[in-house]
């Protein structure tokens, strides 16, 4: 069966028709609830914390909350809605706190917050909203904070942990992907658990579903490291290199790292000098890293992973619910190719 491409509007792929159009007009309705959600009876508080919401984004985390709802019968309930801003208000909350740590000064195209006001404005914006979607999580029950106070405690421990290298003698690859499952997994994963309960799915459904968006989350997040490196510009539309320009280890290096040999030496020459110093330096450390095995060993891990997680979702019933699952999982391993 061929990989059906993302729907427009979606980002995940989604080949019924019917499915599709009921998932763009939740979405849609997410939308607007999150456009409320971020209101202040502070009118520059409302600026701030509007700023990346209306810049865009895929809005991956809560499509994920409404696919998943879509295995319960109360996929339309107001509480997935409610999940569905829940998971998104976190994530947006994340990127100040991200973009301040990085110094970054560009986010979805727009200026930073912390470059458009500066790093205390970015810091409580993301406060603000890390807030709001505590608010939002109350009115799920118990067991929803419960689930948000976890995720969350291991989304800022995977923040902090990537500000710390490695202890002497562990696997800095284990760190890398430690770290990854703190920062991005553990929040889809969130997304896919919260829409299964909320969707009135079964107890085992739920568990599937949990597992799946764990797995993927890291895995997506993976392959956009070996893209860093891989990409050509002018198909992926990405700058290649922007990791290694910034100093950011990321899993094909980390991995080149631990296999080098003697005919590495330039290319750890390389990786350890200033590469935002040098654009020829830059290039060749790509071209050396594209022919290194462990590009491949990278790639091989993300199959492995979309392998696993397709896995998970033998619980699921045949159909377009499991058919999209299963598809966004065969996208990711193919991206890196």
């Amino acid at each position: 069966m061929s990989t059906p491409e993302p729907a427009v509007g979606l980002a995940l792929p989604v080949s019924d028709p019917e499915l599709e159009q009921r998932l763009k007009s939740r979405l849609a309705l997410v939308e607007k609830a999150l456009a409320g959600h971020v209101r202040s009876r502070a009118p520059f508080v409302t600026a701030a914390a509007a700023h990346l919401l209306e810049a865009g984004g895929k809005r991956f985390r809560p499509l994920l909350v409404l696919l998943a709802a879509e295995c319960g019968d109360r996929a339309d309930s107001d509480d997935v809605l409610t999940a569905a801003c829940v998971v998104e208000l976190t994530h947006l909350a994340s990127l100040y706190h991200d973009d301040v740590m990085d110094e970054a000064v560009v986010r979805r195209g727009a200026d930073s917050a912390n470059a458009r006001w500066d790093n205390h404005i970015a810091i409580l914006t993301g406060d603000f909203l890390f807030a709001r979607s505590s608010e939002l999580t109350a009115e799920l029950g118990p067991d929803a904070v419960h689930i948000q106070a976890k995720a969350f405690a291991r989304l800022v421990e995977g923040q902090i942990m990537e500000t710390q290298a490695p202890l002497a003698g562990d696997d800095p690859v284990a760190h890398h992907l430690d770290v990854i499952a703190g920062k991005t997994g553990i929040l889809i994963a969130t997304s896919a658990r919260y829409g299964a309960m909320f969707g009135g799915a079964s107890k085992e459904v739920e568990e599937a579903l949990t597992a799946y968006g764990d797995i993927v989350g890291a895995a997506f997040q993976i392959s956009d490291d070996i893209l860093d490196i891989a990409s050509d510009a002018d198909v992926s539309g990405k700058t290649p290199g922007t990791d290694l320009r910034e100093g950011v280890p990321t899993l094909p290096v980390l991995m080149a790292r631990r296999s080098a040999t003697d005919a590495d030496a330039r290319l750890l020459e390389l990786l350890d000098s200033d590469l935002s110093a040098s654009d020829d330096d830059l290039a060749e450390a790509l071209t050396l890293l594209r022919a290194h095995p462990a590009m491949e060993e990278a790639r091989a891990y993300v199959r492995g992973e979309a392998r696993r997680a397709k896995e998970c979702l033998a619980p699921l019933p045949a159909g377009p619910v499991r058919d999209a699952f299963e598809a966004f999982a065969d996208i990711m391993a193919s991206r890196t190719a």
